[in-house]
């Protein structure tokens, strides 16, 4: 029931490079339509087989590959990977189904995107450290090339820029993978392995460490943000959703997965500063948006803050905070994924997305009067209005976490306040105001440029009115995450007894 979803892309990609050259760009694309609508199909019917009731590991499928190497073909879905990896395989079809009918090489561009699927789909369901890392190091070289091929200006520079801080990530995950494995006595990468292993408490903390470095570029969190801006700036609205939609989700679930369900008593020992990187992480994103000319680059570090609100969430480690921190990494993919295709389509229509050239958008005649008012549907659900899916997924986070870390609680919340406040200043400029009469007269929205904006919006209003359609599919995994983290004060004897130890 797994494989196909990451085999299926992965081949797909294959048979999109074999694809005759004659054939035009739309043939092309409706190809690699084909491919990410089935995995779409199929997804659905991943959520008609998983139970509910099971905490754990369901629908395993195990393979040995290189045994004596701890490498095994080993996957598995629970309630966290399964909203991750139909976020995968929604704005996978949303990226193809989005892209220009003009798109340069489409073979080659069609298949990274479907390489990337696969991969990435692989991590979300890996029951080993080593394939987990593999498959999370394989959109590595695909996005590299979307972006430095297709990319806007200075999308050299960003792919670069991209590539050298994802590897030094790659390269930190590695070692605390590798050092888990080793202290614990085995060469055994799996999973259930590694939760077994009696880790000495500084040990844990060291290792923690490293991952919350190395997931936190990927996510990123500040202050390892800085290739964020321009790497999502540079690259096109299709591969700008991937990125931010589904590749900084790559980073929040291995903190959830290998950090907190890997190493539970250290998590315990540093969630109060967890919680304060998230919060600056919030604040931090949410100032630095107002400032931005750029609607595009707003939108960017807007991604910044929202994914502080998962990190505060996994900080507090309730049950509720947890469920919150899991929905709202699949609210933020669907509302950032919405804001950037939006911001692409006035960017194709007008020619520029710079806030003070743009005005007069919602004018019903010569603007862009539908593409505007789901600007202002997406905007709002970004700042967290209720009745749209962004608020029900940010409550839950601040209800989990306000009883135990009320200050960093309480600075998030000013952090959605922000948010609508650089909302309002994009929507203000851009949606309102009086038209240029010289240079008014835009094409108008097609179909297939409406359709991927229509298919987020609902997904944003049918999850924000009932919300338990998102959030129950991980209740029953939040819970077992909470239940397996003791208490910060007993875990701080343990660590005095170990560095007694050393003394």
């Amino acid at each position: 029931m797994l494989s196909p979803l990451i085999w299926f892309p992965i081949a797909g990609a294959l048979l999109m490079a074999c694809l005759p050259a004659k054939l035009n760009t739309a043939q092309v694309r409706g190809v690699a339509l084909a491919i990410s609508g089935a995995v779409v199909l199929w997804t659905i019917g991943l959520f008609t087989q998983f139970d509910l009731s099971l905490a754990g590991f369901q629908m395993r499928e195990f393979m040995p590959w290189l045994p004596m190497l701890g490498l095994n073909y080993d996957v598995a879905v629970d309630g966290l990977s399964l909203m991750m990896i139909a976020l995968n395989s929604l704005l996978t079809w949303i990226a193809i189904y989005s892209s220009a009918k003009t798109t340069a090489r489409p073979r080659f561009f069609y298949s990274l995107i479907l390489l990337v699927s696969g991969g990435v789909a692989g991590a979300f369901l890996a029951q080993n450290l080593l394939l987990f890392f593999l498959l999370f190091e394989i959109e590595l070289v695909p996005f590299y090339l979307l972006i430095s091929i297709w990319g806007g200006t200075k999308r050299e520079y960003a792919a670069t820029k991209f590539l050298l801080y994802t590897a030094i990530a790659g390269i930190l995950i590695f070692a605390a993978f590798v050092g888990t494995v080793w202290l614990g006595g085995t060469l055994d990468f799996s999973y259930e392995q590694a939760l077994s292993a009696q880790l000495p408490i500084s040990a844990q903390v060291v290792l923690l460490s490293i991952l919350l470095v190395g997931f936190g570029i990927k996510i990123p969190l500040i202050p390892f943000h800085t290739w964020l801006p321009d790497t999502y700036v540079s690259a096109s609205p299709p591969i700008a959703i991937l990125l931010g939609g589904v590749l900084a989700k790559l980073g929040t679930y291995g903190i959830f997965r290998f950090g907190l369900g890997l190493f539970p008593e250290a998590w315990s020992l540093i969630s109060p500063f967890l919680a304060v990187w998230a919060a600056a992480s919030v604040m931090y994103g949410a100032i630095t948006a107002i400032a931005q000319k750029d609607i595009k680059r707003m939108v960017a570090y807007s991604s910044i803050g929202h994914m502080g609100y998962v990190m505060l969430g996994g900080a507090a480690f309730t049950e509720l905070s947890i469920v919150g921190a899991i929905s709202q990494m699949v609210s933020h993919g669907l509302i950032l994924a919405l804001l950037f295709h939006l911001v692409g389509v006035v960017e194709t229509k007008v020619g520029t997305r710079q806030l003070d050239q743009l005005n007069g958008l919602m004018n019903p005649l010569r603007g862009l009067p539908m593409m505007s008012a789901l600007l202002v549907l997406s905007g709002m659900a970004s700042a967290g209005i209720p009745g749209l899916v962004g608020f029900i997924t940010e409550f839950l986070v601040f209800q989990g976490s306000y009883s135990v870390f009320p200050i960093q609680t309480l600075l998030c919340v000013v952090g959605t306040g922000l948010t609508a406040v650089y909302f309002v200043i994009l929507i203000n400029r851009t949606c309102f105001g009086k038209l240029d009469n010289e240079r008014a007269y835009y094409d108008k929205v097609t179909g297939n440029e409406r359709a991927p904006a229509l298919v987020l919006a609902a997904l944003v209003v049918v999850l924000g009115l009932q919300p338990n359609w998102l959030v129950h599919w991980s209740e029953t995994t939040s819970r077992s995450l909470v239940a397996a983290v003791p208490m910060a004060q007993d875990v701080r004897i343990a660590l005095q007894a170990d560095l007694g130890r050393l003394d």
